[in-house]
């Protein structure tokens, strides 16, 4: 039977694409005196290359970008401070978030973030999807000091939710640092399907958030 529900942050329950798009287009706009000698698409699709959806820092990012625009009067540390200050205005959720986590909580499901990232950042993030009070433990790998895939964050997780790993399930967008990870750590691995991977070894699969309380319906059904 399934007790809890662990998930990823970014690309899982935050639409990091589309709020990173619409991050750096306001950006754009309140440095335009700064970057006006730059095409603002060349901008914008030039620093979600070098973003590499998260993956690199964004201290290297800005530094690339001031060097290869040759951008003047704009350190990349106001760009960077810019990024921190502003990124969680322009947090945008996928559908049905919310829905999904009361139809869980109405299930006396126990709920919880495991996320890679800086701590104050993704709690920034969090609270501005407006879900930090769904959750019973949210984990951040910045303040935790381990990070996915070690499965040591996973079984960290299980415990503060008192649970074990049979009565938890995982849904997160990467097919190795979630999908694998926690599988490897015992839990049900579900994939919220990301076209950029095929051939995800998961044990579910959605597309819609939605689907996850039907998936616990099944779980249980079939004990």
């Amino acid at each position: 039977m399934i007790k809890a529900g662990l998930f990823d942050l970014d690309g899982t329950l935050l639409n990091r694409d589309a709020s990173v798009l619409e991050f750096i287009d306001d950006q754009y706009d309140r440095f335009h005196n700064e970057l006006t000698h730059i095409v603002k698409e060349e901008y914008i699709s030039r620093f979600i290359e070098l973003d590499c959806r998260g993956y690199v820092w964004k201290d290297r990012v800005y530094q690339q970008l001031v060097q290869e625009f040759e951008i003047r009067g704009l350190t990349w540390e106001a760009l960077l401070q810019d990024y921190l200050n502003h990124f969680k205005n322009s947090c945008v959720a996928f559908p049905n978030l919310n829905k999904m986590l009361d139809e869980l909580k109405g299930k006396s499901i126990s709920l919880g973030i495991v996320t890679n990232g800086k701590g104050p950042f993704q709690m920034d993030n969090i609270r501005a999807l407006g879900i930090e009070h769904y959750f019973n433990a949210i984990l951040v790998s910045e303040w935790e000091g381990i990070k996915k895939p070690d499965p040591q964050i996973f079984r960290r997780a299980i415990e503060r939710l008192h649970v074990t790993p049979d009565e938890c399930l995982f849904v997160g967008d990467h097919p190795e640092n979630d999908v694998k990870a926690a599988k490897n750590a015992g839990l049900t691995g579900i994939w919220k399907k990301d076209d950029q991977w095929k051939n995800v070894q998961a044990d579910f699969v959605v597309e819609d958030l939605l689907e996850i309380s039907f998936i616990m319906d099944r779980i249980t059904a079939s004990v």
